[in-house]
């Protein structure tokens, strides 16, 4: 493990290019320096710089930042996904998010990809079995970026929530891999169901804006939920569904609609066509 973990710090494109792009900040703006020397140049690994900055966010007089960092070390270190899902995830958005051009930005700002990365921590500690410390992760996510996904979710790589704010994700929920959704989604049951009761998200959809998923349907690969849908009922794959309460309005209109996020309906026929 240790001779990978060497390997994988020696030959580690995300991370080399997060050195590069901080250097090159702090040129362009010196007053950031202090603040990117501390959260990007001055560790070894991309594990290392993701524990300082998750354990910094999250730090409060109920738990401080030493004893969080050491929580985040211990995690990032046990488990080699942790940090793969992380560097998947940075190249999502900049690969999504047309206001992100660096892989920095997601690491130092944006509140969606800290929000997940801990999420992926809080999971780590409900997979051992602290429940208790699960939780309180679990709880400093929503304080600290709005953000309530229960560490018990079960979430892919290469994620994508621009803008982040009001995401909820309950406890049996699944969502795949290269998953994108958007501000004021909810991953929720409709009761008080005890059992598997959440949605399970396949690869490679697109969620919008405001949209709410209920119940423990399915979500298939590579479809689309229009923003301001509520969803109660399975989505085969590769379809576009829309409306409260959403039905099927078309096909996805690509192969990846996460990544294109493409969000716009096509045109209905006309009433000759119906």
């Amino acid at each position: 493990m240790a001779h990978t973990k060497t390997k994988l710090a020696e030959f580690d494109p995300v991370w080399a290019r997060i050195a590069r792009e901080a250097e090159a900040a702090i040129s362009d703006e010196p007053l950031l320096g202090g603040l990117i020397h501390s959260s990007v140049l001055h560790h070894g690994t991309f594990e290392s710089a993701l524990a300082y900055r998750i354990s910094l966010k999250l730090t409060s007089n109920e738990m401080p930042e030493q004893i969080l960092r050491e929580i985040c070390d211990m995690a990032l270190n046990s488990d080699e996904s942790i940090g793969l899902a992380a560097r998947a995830d940075i190249v999502a958005v900049n690969d999504r998010d047309p206001a992100c051009d660096r892989f920095l930005l997601p690491l130092l700002f944006f509140k969606g990809f800290q929000a997940i990365q801990t999420y992926r921590i809080a999971h780590w500690l409900w997979e051992t079995g602290r429940y208790d410390l699960a939780r309180f992760f679990q709880m400093r996510c929503s304080e600290v970026f709005g953000v309530d996904i229960h560490p018990g979710a079960r979430i892919g790589k290469g994620i994508m929530i621009d803008h982040a704010h009001s995401i909820v994700i309950g406890e049996t929920a699944v969502v795949g891999d290269n998953v994108s959704m958007l501000h004021s989604v909810t991953l929720g049951g409709t009761g008080k169901e005890e059992e598997d009761r959440h949605p399970k998200i396949g690869n490679g959809v697109l969620i919008g804006a405001g949209a709410k998923v209920l119940g423990n349907i399915k979500v298939g690969n590579c479809s689309r939920v229009a923003a301001g849908s509520v969803v109660l009922e399975e989505v085969p794959p590769c379809k576009t569904v829309a409306g409260v309460p959403a039905k099927i309005v078309g096909e996805a209109g690509c192969d990846q609609p996460s990544v294109s996020m493409d969000q716009l309906l096509g045109v209905r026929g006309t009433d000759e066509d119906d």
